[in-house]
Parts: C-alpha cells; structure tokens; sequence
C-alpha cells in the first residue's frame, strides 16, 4: 500500500498494542474484583447521577439548550484532557465507574459539566472573567484536592495548580458559546 507503513514499524506499533491490551485486561479483573460496588464505586455513581438530577431541577428552563452547549463543551475538553493525562501518566484513578475509559466519569461527565452550566446561569451579568477565576479556584483547590485526599485519584506528574488556568480556559470558552450570537435558529 502507498501510504502503510514499513511491516518493521508495524510489529513495533503491534507488540505495544499487545502491552496494553494485556494491562487494560489486567486493570478490569482488578477493576472487578476490588472496586465494583465498593463504597468508592457507589460515590462514584452518586457523582455522576446527583449532578444532573440538581440541573434538571434548578436549572434556567428558558436558556437549558444554551447551558447544555457549554456543558457539553466542557464535559469534551475534561475529557479529552483527562484522557491525555492519563496516558501521559500525569494522574490516575482508582474508583473507577467505568474500567474501560481512562478519564474519571463523574468528574467529566458529572460534576464538571454541571457546576459549569450552574455558574453561567447564576449571576448570569457578573463580569465572566470573575466567574472564571472563581470556578478555576473551587475546582482547582478545592475539587482537586478533595479528591486526592480522599484517594480517588494520585498525581504522580501532576498538581492542582497547573489546572488552575486551563479551568479558566473552559469556563470563559463555555461563557462565549453559550452568550454566542452566532446562533441562530434553523430554518
């Protein structure tokens, strides 16, 4: 094929594929023996349902399309990076909900998405470079932290600090979405 690697690259490239094959199998016995339906498992669960249970009560009704657009960004960068993260092995989990993804779902797919929808909907006029600072620091020094102590997650290349500034990046990227005019109704 014109544009297939040389077989050598391939076989490389395959034997790794094999490692993590075998590690990730390794991590679902693991997964299954000693966290499933453990204490951590069941907060993990409550995080990710509790969320979103709140949202739908208490949200903006009229503005909840334009919340879920930043929601729904923030819930993809999260986890992008928290994907990245892990695999560069700057962090990890260890109460998984989920064995099979390498991000930490009620983070990303809870509590992230959620608090940002709840702080662009409250106070909806305050200057949101304040909003974002305030949300980048609940989230970076008291969020993070949190978690660590409670041994849910491990920074091994990692501090909470340096997610201070890319939690500002996602509050005020999903301040504009959502207060876009660029959108317009479908015809």
């Amino acid at each position: 094929m014109l544009f297939s690697p040389p077989e050598k690259i391939k076989k490389l490239i395959d034997a790794q594929y094999n490692i993590l094959d075998n590690a990730h199998t390794h991590l679902q016995e693991i997964w299954v023996d000693n966290v499933l339906f453990t204490f951590g498992w069941w907060t993990s669960l409550l995080l990710s349902i509790i969320p979103w249970i709140l949202w739908f009560i208490f949200r903006n009704k009229e503005s909840s399309t334009r919340l879920l657009l930043g929601g729904l960004w923030a819930m993809f960068i999260s986890t992008w990076l928290d994907y990245v993260g892990v695999t560069m092995g700057l962090w990890r989990y260890y109460n998984k909900l989920v064995p099979l993804m390498p991000d930490y779902i009620p983070w990303d797919f809870g509590l992230m998405p959620v608090t940002v929808m709840f702080f662009l909907q409250i106070k909806a006029n305050v200057n949101p470079l304040i909003k974002a600072f305030v949300f980048a620091g609940m989230t970076a020094f008291l969020g993070e932290p949190l978690f660590l102590k409670l041994g849910y997650t491990k920074y091994p290349g990692w501090n909470p600090i340096f997610s201070f500034p890319i939690f500002i990046v996602i509050y005020l990227i999903a301040h504009f979405l959502v207060n876009s005019k660029a959108t317009k109704p479908l015809r």
